[in-house]
């Protein structure tokens, strides 16, 4: 779904580029160019953000209770 209607961007882009390394909406605009120009997307890529994180810290988790056994 394109999330960022003035570049294109995808939410698939965004998630790789969270995935990548980004951490804030500044990384990804830096990253992949969701919000650079009229704002319009910023909620959604805030959504994106939260929703990764959540993902990572599910995974953390998850990797945390395996190595526990």
């Amino acid at each position: 779904m394109i999330v960022c209607q003035c570049t294109g961007v995808t939410d698939r882009a965004i998630r790789k580029a969270i995935r990548d390394g980004a951490r804030n909406r500044r990384d990804v605009a830096r990253s992949c160019g969701a919000g650079i120009c009229c704002g319009g997307c910023v909620p959604e890529v805030d959504v994106i953000l939260e929703a990764e994180r959540e993902r990572e810290r599910a995974v953390s988790l998850t990797a945390l209770e395996l190595a526990a056994g």
